[in-house]
């Protein structure tokens, strides 16, 4: 007999905002050689020697700005909410929550749902665009749990989703009740960006944002939209144009009144809350913005886990 299970599997967050639980979290996250692709024999050395002496302490105080002192950090706050809804939704299925870089990691989860007896697993990266930074790296991990285990399961891998109605549906309809409740000159869509080199080698994650926002705006109509990439890390060339310069350049070219959309975000996190929502509202509004509407991901919404619900079934 089948015991289905589904395993949402999201980055990560510190443990708490202090410099050494960043650490942690940082040490593991930047050793993914999905994520950086430097030769360890180069990279290691930096990491150990100046990353991780330097980030963890600025780190920490970002991620302190965004914490709740009841619910505690958006990412493990959100995931968790959508663990259960979809198990609300798929009352039959077993339905877990991991981490790429933090705990529950994906080996605990994995380990959990084959003792609760699961035998046919659908694993969900929360993450509408593929990069192989990201659903990659998930698909690497759940891939070496299983290596030289004596009993496998059914395994069936959702790779992206970027065109997927109810995931563009989602972020129409908080476009425009937005856009009920203010005028706008632009609407600016940022994703998290990636070394040009990785798509050069083939990564396909430009390519799936840029479907994602001409999906969304073409129920949106003629409304001028910028498309734009943030959180670069390093000296090295990445995916442009950068969403900090971006929106420090709109106002000067008249477009002072935006709404702002995160599409490649699933959840809340530091890179939405505090880069998007602080920091880059204050360039924005300092070079001569006046509106800036920021527009929140799915969170709690259960529209996420009916999104899941229906990608089963496709």
């Amino acid at each position: 007999m089948k015991q289905k299970g589904i395993l949402l599997i999201n980055l990560g967050t510190p443990e708490k905002a202090e410099k050494k639980a960043v650490k942690t979290f940082l040490k593991k996250f930047l050793s993914d050689r999905r994520v950086i692709k430097l030769t360890p024999i180069i990279w290691q050395p930096i990491l150990q020697g100046i990353i991780l002496n330097v980030r963890p302490k600025k780190s920490a105080k970002l991620y302190e700005k965004i914490a709740d002192p009841i619910q505690g950090f958006p990412l493990f706050h959100y995931t968790q909410a959508q663990q259960k809804n979809l198990q609300s939704l798929l009352p039959d299925y077993k339905i877990a929550m991991s981490f790429s870089y933090s705990q529950p990691s994906i080996e605990r989860s994995l380990s959990q749902l084959l003792t609760e007896g699961v035998n046919d697993l659908t694993i969900v990266p929360m993450y509408p665009q593929y990069s192989g930074t990201t659903v990659g790296s998930v698909f690497d991990q759940v891939m070496r749990y299983f290596i030289g285990k004596d009993y496998l399961v059914d395994l069936h891998f959702i790779r992206s989703y970027p065109e997927h109605p109810d995931y563009i549906q989602f972020f129409v309809n908080k476009i425009q009740e937005q856009l009920q409740k203010q005028a706008v000159d632009a609407i600016v869509f940022s994703y998290h960006g990636l070394p040009t080199s990785y798509v050069q080698a083939g990564d396909t994650y430009p390519e799936e944002c840029q479907q994602t926002t001409q999906k969304i705006m073409e129920q949106l109509g003629e409304i001028p939209y910028f498309q734009t990439y943030q959180s670069k890390f390093g000296p090295g060339q990445w995916l442009t144009p950068a969403t900090d310069e971006t929106l420090k350049q709109l106002p000067l070219r008249g477009f002072k009144n935006i709404l702002i959309v995160t599409p490649g975000f699933v959840v809340d996190c530091l890179e939405t809350l505090e880069e998007i929502d602080q920091e880059n509202r204050q360039y924005f509004l300092q070079a001569g913005g006046q509106t800036f509407t920021y527009v929140p991901p799915f969170n709690e919404d259960i529209a996420f886990a009916h999104l899941i619900k229906h990608l089963l079934k496709d």
